[in-house]
C-alpha cells in the first residue's frame, strides 16, 4: 500500500472514531485512561526495551544530547505517562458543558456548549511520553488522535500505542480513536497536513525546522509554537536566595526542554553580588556562558555574546546573560528578543511583579518560580498536547478546554420570531 493511501484510510478510519469519541461518556472515557495507565505500568520492561532499540539506533546517528534527553525513556518518566493519565481521567470532562445561559426578551435561552474539535493530527519528534500524553487528552476531549512521531522514537511509539489500544479495547470505544502512524516515510506527514476532508487540527510538536515546514505546507488550522526562547530576569529587589535556586533550576533542571531559560537578564544594581556565585554553579554544571560587556567585566572567562545568541533556543548547555539597567530594560529585551513562550522575573517589590505579569506579552508569565513550570502537568491539566503561543483559540499549555470548540445553543418554548 502507497502512503496516499495508507493515509487516506487511517483518516477515513478517524472520522468515524470521532464520531463515537464524541458521544462516549465520562465513565468509558475514564474507564479507557485508567485501562491505559495500568497497561503502561505492566509493559515498562517492554518499553524499556523497545527505547533501547531506538537508542542505539539514534547514537549511531549521533544525534545531539538534547535529542537523546529527549528521546529517553526512564522508569520514572514510564510512571509519570501513566500517572499522567490517571490526572486526565480524575479531571471534570469539559464535554458537553452549557455555560452562560442567559434569557433574551423573547423568552428563548442562549448559551454555549462545549464540544471536541473532531480529528487532532499531532506531529511530534523524539518524545515518545506525546504517545501517551496526546492519546490521554484527546480521548478525554472527545476527539479522534492520528500520531505521527517522529522515525527516531518508532519502537518507543509503538509500544505505547499497544497499550493505548489496550485500554481502548477495555472500555469499549474504537481502536482507531487513536492511531499511531507505523511508516517513516516523510511523506506520511505531507498528506496529514493536507487532509482537510478527514483532519480538523493539526498540532506540532518538535524543533523549529518543522514547525516551519508545517507552517508553509499544512492546508489545516494549528496549534503551535516556533521555539522557546524563555527570560528569567533578576530584579535588583529579588531574594537573593531565591533568585539563585530559580535561575539554576530554570536553565539546568532539563536542558532540552521549550521553557528552559535560554537568557538571564540581571538588574545592574545586584549583578555584581549574584552573577559570581550563580556562575559558579553553572560551571560546576559545565553550562557554557555567553555575555555581554558588562557581564563580562563582573564573570572572566565568560565568552562574548553575539546579536545572534539573543534570539537563540539553544536546548543545550548554553546560556546567555545580559546586564541591563531595570526592569522596563528588562521588558524591551523580551519583547524584542522573546518567542511569547514564557517569561519570570525574580522580584519581592509586587508593584514590578504585576508591570512584568501585565506587560510581558508571553503564552506564560511567573513572577518568582522557574520557566520548567510552563508545562500542563505542572499547571493541573493532567498532560499537555502541547504549547501554544498564537493567540487565538488556545495559548499556552493546551489541556482539554484546548482541544474543544463552543457552540451556541439556544432553549425555546415554542417561540417564534416576529
Amino acid at each position: 500500500m502507497d502512503v496516499q493511501t495508507y493515509m487516506l484510510a487511517i483518516g477515513k478510519a478517524a472520522r468515524a472514531a470521532s464520531r463515537a469519541m464524541a458521544v462516549a461518556d465520562s465513565n468509558a472515557k475514564n474507564t479507557a485512561l485508567t485501562a491505559m495507565a495500568t497497561a503502561i505500568e505492566h509493559a515498562a520492561k517492554v518499553l524499556l526495551h523497545e527505547n533501547a532499540r531506538d537508542l542505539e539506533a539514534a547514537k549511531a546517528k549521533n544525534l545531539d544530547s538534547a535529542a537523546i534527553d529527549r528521546l529517553t525513556l526512564t522508569p520514572k518518566r514510564i510512571a509519570a505517562m501513566a500517572d499522567g493519565l490517571r490526572q486526565i481521567a480524575a479531571l471534570p470532562d469539559p464535554v458537553g458543558e452549557i455555560s452562560g445561559l442567559k434569557y433574551r426578551p423573547t423568552g428563548i435561552q442562549v448559551g454555549q456548549m462545549r464540544v471536541p474539535l473532531g480529528v487532532v493530527g499531532i506531529i511530534y519528534e523524539s518524545r515518545p511520553n506525546v504517545t501517551a500524553d496526546a492519546a490521554g487528552l484527546c480521548l478525554k476531549s472527545g476527539n479522534a488522535a492520528i500520531l505521527r512521531g517522529g522515525s527516531e522514537a518508532l519502537h518507543s511509539n509503538q509500544a505505547i500505542a499497544a497499550c493505548v489500544h489496550e485500554g481502548l479495547k477495555a472500555a469499549g470505544l474504537p481502536e482507531t480513536a487513536v492511531q499511531v502512524i507505523e511508516t517513516t516515510d516523510r511523506a506520511a506527514v505531507g498528506e496529514l497536513i493536507t487532509m482537510h476532508d478527514y483532519v480538523d487540527i493539526i498540532v506540532p510538536r518538535g524543533g523549529k525546522g518543522l514547525i516551519e515546514r508545517l507552517m508553509q505546507e499544512s492546508r489545516i488550522p494549528m496549534i503551535k509554537h516556533l521555539h522557546g526562547v524563555c527570560h528569567v530576569y533578576i530584579d535588583d529587589q529579588a531574594d537573593f536566595d531565591k533568585a539563585l535556586r530559580i535561575a539554576d533550576n530554570a536553565k539546568t533542571q532539563r536542558l532540552g526542554t521549550c521553557n528552559t531559560m535560554e537568557t538571564l537578564l540581571v538588574a545592574r544594581g545586584i549583578a555584581d553580588k549574584i552573577l559570581p556565585p550563580l556562575c559558579k554553579i553553572y560551571a560546576d554544571k559545565k553550562i557554557e556562558l555567553r555575555g555581554d560587556d558588562a557581564a563580562r567585566k563582573i564573570v572572566s572567562g565568560m565568552k562574548a555574546a553575539t546579536e545572534d545568541d539573543w534570539y537563540t533556543e539553544y536546548l543545550d548547555a548554553i546560556l546567555s546573560i545580559r546586564i541591563v539597567d531595570g526592569l522596563d530594560a528588562a521588558i524591551d529585551h523580551i519583547a524584542r528578543y522573546g518567542s511569547q513562550h514564557t517569561d519570570a522575573i525574580v522580584t519581592e517589590n509586587i508593584t514590578r511583579a504585576r508591570r512584568f505579569l501585565r506587560e510581558v506579552d508571553s503564552s506564560s508569565v511567573m513572577v518568582n518560580a522557574s520557566t520548567r513550570f510552563a508545562d500542563g502537568y505542572e499547571y493541573g491539566l493532567g498532560a499537555e498536547i502541547g504549547i501554544s503561543t498564537d493567540k487565538l483559540h488556545a495559548r499556552g499549555p493546551v489541556g482539554l478546554e484546548g482541544l474543544t470548540s463552543l457552540k451556541y445553543v439556544v432553549f425555546g418554548d415554542g417561540q417564534t420570531r416576529a
